[in-house]
């Protein structure tokens, strides 16, 4: 019954077409609306809150929520992570997922990637070869704003909210990994490759440089170290 209650206030939303910030009934008029009790009412609404579906604003009321994907990707990262810990390859297998979609998306870009963007591109490879040079390795911050920059030429949101997900269970668990010699040179190399590739309008060149891509994190992720415990942190971004 209130899984039903909840689809019924889907639906309400839906059949007016209310967008992200409109204001719902209030609870007066959903009981009267849907023959329920204020109690079935009200804990419909907190689980569909906890979806990011509706906003309560206490004194104020309630509002059509952002609809996004954080929980959903909340608890993706949290699976990832919390089976990592059980010595079980959930962060291969979300690698795998990544490389998939990233490979399956990479030919799509042909034709459709600016200037702009690609000269942005250039200048986050240039800092991954800087990187490399001067610090021994390229920094996350760097690695994660070439694909967010790569991407974005889609025009995908949901695109960029997955991808997200993906960094951060990597990054929460990236500590784990075995330590593998890896001249950091490569990555600004084979990240070159994929700009290049992009830009010249070839897509065979361009899915084969992204799976050139993750080929040493799949190695490094072939063989974890098998962690006992989970790390003496709090689970967090």
């Amino acid at each position: 019954m209130a899984r039903d209650l909840q689809e019924q206030i889907k639906k309400l939303i839906i059949d007016r077409r209310l967008p992200s910030g409109a204001s719902l009934p209030t609870e007066p008029e959903l009981m009267e609306l849907l023959g329920v009790s204020r109690n079935s009412v009200r804990e419909a609404l907190k689980a569909l809150q906890a979806m990011g579906i509706v906003e309560i604003r206490h004194g104020f009321g309630t509002y059509v929520g952002p609809m996004s994907m954080a929980p959903m990707i909340e608890g993706l990262t949290f699976r990832t992570v919390a089976g990592h810990y059980r010595g079980e390859d959930s962060l291969l297998q979300l690698l795998e997922l990544r490389e998939a979609v990233e490979t399956g998306l990479v030919g799509r870009l042909i034709g459709r990637a600016t200037e702009a963007d690609l000269a942005e591109l250039d200048a986050l490879v240039d800092r991954m070869d800087t990187e490399a040079a001067t610090e021994g390795a390229v920094s996350p911050a760097t690695d994660r704003a070439f694909h967010a920059t790569l991407h974005r030429g889609l025009g995908n949101p949901l695109l960029g909210e997955v991808m997200e997900a993906f960094w951060d269970a990597f990054h929460r668990v990236r500590t784990d990994l075995v330590p593998r010699a890896h001249d950091p040179k490569v990555t600004g190399i084979q990240h070159r490759e994929i700009v290049d590739a992009v830009r010249s309008g070839d897509t065979l060149r361009a899915e084969r440089a992204v799976r050139e891509h993750f080929g040493d994190i799949r190695e490094r992720l072939s063989a974890p170290s098998a962690p006992t415990a989970a790390p003496n942190r709090p689970y967090d971004r």
